[in-house]
């Protein structure tokens, strides 16, 4: 931002709405993981939205999880996560990992990352496996910064889960007209 700009910075916090907030951000789509781990024998697992990139050297990928989360806290424990980027045609899943229900593993196959041994969906686009690099504070949320360990693309004939307004979408890799 230029020094000419029209904004003006103060000290001052400013109330959002947090309805509002989520309506303007729910414009913007994400695609669609599953985090898991084992706890003991039994694998955990949560739905993630906000999945990103972070560095190339050395490999660390982040996403952002609520401070609420009880399935986070005992991925967390762990020290390891498996990353599943969801396909469009695992909306069940997404949803099932998205929920409270006891058991979010039933109607899915999973096998073990080949470093950590974390549960990777079967199905997924695409795989990480991680450690556990570091968890930062930011306001309601934490986010998490895991160092790759392995990663792999299993399917490269379909799209991505996608999240967008509320409702789940699919994006076109063979849609070559841009708007």
């Amino acid at each position: 931002m230029s020094e000419d700009s029209n904004f003006s910075s103060s000290d001052a916090e400013v109330e959002i709405d947090p309805d509002l907030f989520r309506s303007v951000m729910g414009h913007y789509p994400t695609g669609v993981t599953v985090v898991a781990a084992i706890e003991g024998a039994a694998p955990i697992g949560l739905a993630i939205g906000s999945f990103f990139s972070v560095s190339l050297d050395p490999p660390l990928i982040g996403f952002c999880v609520a401070k609420t989360s009880s399935s986070w806290a005992r991925i967390e424990i762990t020290g390891a996560f498996g990353i599943t980027v969801l396909s469009e045609n695992q909306q069940d899943t997404s949803g099932r990992f998205a929920s409270k229900v006891e058991d979010k593993f039933v109607g899915d196959t999973w096998v073990p990352a080949p470093v950590t041994g974390s549960p990777l969906i079967v199905g997924g686009i695409a795989h990480l496996d991680c450690k556990l690099h570091s968890v930062v504070e930011a306001g309601d949320h934490v986010i998490v910064l895991g160092r790759v360990q392995y990663l792999d693309v299993h399917r490269g004939d379909i799209g991505p889960l996608l999240f967008f307004r509320g409702s789940y979408g699919r994006h076109d890799p063979l849609a070559t007209d841009l708007v």
